[in-house]
């Protein structure tokens, strides 16, 4: 396996590309970062998303990337209703 940028928990180097890339969409990075995201498939990324700001936040403050980390943050730390069965009461 060939492993691109400093960090374990981007082993394929989703993230530490699409950094690389010029002139890449939102669009683009938000489908990138699903890509990641499905691939760690953990209950909750916080501290994930968190190392990756920390890696690259200071550096690409104006990336689109850097606007995708900051809104699964958001995403992961919000409160709201849970979506699925878990998120309809029956009665």
């Amino acid at each position: 396996m060939v492993f691109k940028g400093n960090l374990s928990i981007d082993p394929r180097g989703l993230i530490f590309e699409s950094y690389r890339i010029e002139n890449i969409t939102i669009e683009e990075c938000r489908m990138i970062f699903l890509d990641w995201a499905l691939e760690v498939a953990k209950s909750d990324m916080t501290e994930d998303i968190n190392t990756l700001l920390s890696e690259y936040k200071e550096i690409y403050e104006d990336h689109p990337m850097t606007e995708v980390l900051l809104a699964g943050l958001s995403k992961v730390q919000s409160t709201g209703r849970r979506g699925g069965r878990s998120g309809r009461s029956y009665k």
